[in-house]
């Protein structure tokens, strides 16, 4: 697989997909640049995670093209590709359920490898990364803890720490403050941040549903109903009211704060029908 360095990160061009005869994407065109950093947002059942198994290659549209740092689907070796993309999402708390006795500190080794625990040697130079991220998200004081004595939050960031043992030059978050009370979830968010605006970092998507979770280094946005794209570019452009309205189906206000958006509820029209 060849390194040269490309500007697009992501390149979907009117990407389809159908399941049990079923469109849970239709045509959806997305261009992720260097530099970027981009929010997904949507209800449940919109196509975020379809469009992300698309990017990682676990899935392949029935129609369109995917181009992922570079290397055109069909004509690359997906496995290699995968090397380079971090993905954390409470799934991957799941898997690590087996290994009860593992370390924070090991989980995080874990990633240099993307194994679930550690089966190889590690260099000093390992050690000395995985300490340096435990040190960047706070969690240095629970590297020689159990995963199951954890916080929600620490194990968060200790998983977001473990992607990037591997130096992905793309990095997944899926709903990464799913389950974490305000404290952690706002604190979770300081981290993110400050990863975010570190220049040699890579580039992140940020899966949600949670608006007020567009923290200020976020650029970009891309909006999602029902397999389709609501609206996509400039997270200021497209964080309105009249396009949250139509892409969640509640009439909303948006207030600006410190460069992240926050929503109301608009009580008093608030009808939601069933089955609309």
């Amino acid at each position: 697989m060849s390194h040269t360095e490309c500007s697009s990160v992501i390149s979907l061009e009117q990407i389809s997909w159908k399941r049990n005869g079923k469109q849970i994407l239709n045509h959806v065109s997305w261009e992720v640049q260097k530099g970027e950093h981009w929010a997904l947002l949507g209800l449940n059942g919109s196509g975020k995670t379809t469009i992300l198994n698309m990017i990682t290659g676990y899935l392949w549209p029935n129609g369109g093209q995917v181009s992922v740092l570079g290397h055109l689907f069909g004509k690359t070796n997906i496995p290699d590709l995968r090397r380079s993309i971090g993905w954390v999402s409470t799934s991957l708390d799941d898997k690590f359920q087996f290994r009860p006795a593992d370390t924070a500190l090991e989980i995080v080794l874990s990633g240099k490898f993307a194994s679930i625990g550690l089966y190889e040697d590690i260099s000093q130079n390992d050690l000395d990364k995985a300490k340096f991220l435990m040190r960047e998200f706070g969690i240095s004081h629970v590297e020689n803890q159990t995963l199951t004595s954890l916080s929600q939050g620490e194990k968060r960031k200790a998983m977001i720490a473990r992607a990037l043992m591997s130096s992905p030059r793309l990095l997944i978050l899926d709903e990464p403050c799913n389950g974490l009370d305000i404290f952690s979830k706002e604190e979770l968010l300081a981290s993110i941040e400050k990863m975010m605006s570190n220049p040699g970092g890579p580039t992140i998507i940020y899966v949600t549903h949670h608006i007020e979770e567009i923290v200020p280094s976020i650029s970009h946005v891309m909006l999602l109903k029902s397999g389709e794209v609501v609206a996509q570019g400039g997270k200021k452009t497209i964080v309105t009211e009249q396009r949250l309205e139509e892409t969640f189906r509640v009439p909303l206000f948006v207030e600006w704060e410190d460069e992240r958006p926050w929503i109301r509820v608009k009580s008093s029209k608030l009808s939601i029908s069933a089955g609309k």
